[in-house]
């Protein structure tokens, strides 16, 4: 009798499993069957912000469901990144991040989530380098210049960063060191109220994604003195790269991706994945992030891996300098 008994409750285990699959299967090939939420963790109007508006009016065609953005900010992203890793991984929650969020916060942050373990990647979106840039009455006109007036500032001049520990003070600190200069860094919350700081002449100059900045630096608002890329930007063909302003190697750009919680079904992940893909492929969508200074990922690399392999190579460029820099976000 007791073996015909856990014979019985086998089958029944069995076939609840089997239910459960069908069940997540059904869910997977109806979904979306409502709106979804793209979390962008830093204010609107920033570069992130404008950018997911950006993909997300047009994702909604591809899902056939609104796509809704939600600014959760706070400690340099990682309030809203962590909301996302605690959410339901049924695709209705999607976390919007960069170098900062899926990187450098691991390095300089005591997180309560895992940057890798606790997402799936999704598809990686677009790219746009740092640069130098600086309030309009600076009073230098290139690199050499600008680290003359540094110099002569002696530390009192001001640097606006969003958040601490991430790119823009890693930049700054490497800057520091190979012109033997030094200034005040100014923490912000996002990168909108930095930018309309600088222009109200109270920042004097920022390492800043080069994509918040454009729209100011071609009405004339704002001064650059040198992208910090390999090569010149598109966006700015004529401003030189750091290597030919004379301060070689600092090289750092933001590129964004999309993720999803851990555990996300992978038809889900590949429906997000195709809509992404639809998304950078319209010509209205390239020509909207021309406009404000993101360039599409190469159509071959919009894949999950491809997402997975950008985050490992940067983690293994970057959480070693950290370390040795002993940089920590307050």
């Amino acid at each position: 009798m007791q073996d015909a008994h856990w014979t019985v409750v086998r089958i029944a285990a069995l076939v609840l499993f089997q239910c459960s699959v069908v069940v997540c299967g059904a869910h997977a090939q109806s979904y979306p069957t409502r709106a979804v939420t793209m979390v962008v963790p830093y204010p609107a109007g920033g570069p992130s912000d404008t950018l997911a508006r950006v993909i997300a009016e047009r994702m909604k065609t591809a899902l056939g469901q609104s796509v809704i953005i939600e600014n959760v900010t706070g400690a340099g992203g990682s309030i809203g990144t962590g909301r996302v890793a605690r959410s339901a991984p049924d695709g209705y929650t999607l976390a919007l991040g960069h170098v900062q969020t899926h990187v450098i916060n691991a390095a300089t942050q005591n997180l309560q989530y895992d940057v890798v373990k606790d997402f799936d990647p999704v598809t990686p979106i677009a790219d746009t380098p740092q640069w130098l840039v600086g309030r309009k009455a600076i009073p230098a006109e290139d690199m050499k210049t600008f680290i003359a007036w540094l110099k002569q500032q002696d530390g009192k001049a001001t640097s606006g960063a969003v958040g601490v520990g991430g790119p823009t003070d890693l930049a700054a600190a490497y800057f520091q060191k190979q012109t033997g200069t030094k200034f005040q860094l100014v923490p912000y919350r996002g990168g909108a109220p930095l930018v309309q700081d600088m222009l109200a002449g109270q920042i004097d100059f920022t390492f800043g994604q080069a994509a918040n900045y454009l729209g100011h630096v071609r009405g004339g608002q704002l001064k650059p003195f040198a992208v910090l890329s390999k090569k010149r930007w598109w966006a700015a063909p004529d401003l030189p790269t750091m290597d030919e302003a004379g301060v070689t190697g600092l090289h750092s750009s933001f590129w964004h991706g999309l993720w999803v919680p851990k555990g996300t079904p992978k038809e889900i992940i590949a429906k997000l994945n195709a809509a992404m893909v639809e998304t950078l492929a319209d010509e209205a969508v390239k020509k909207r992030m021309a406009d404000i200074g993101q360039e599409g990922w190469p159509a071959e690399q919009q894949t999950p891996a491809a997402l997975a392999a950008q985050q490992q190579a940067e983690i293994e460029r970057w959480w070693p300098v950290i370390k040795a820099a002993g940089i920590k976000a307050e």
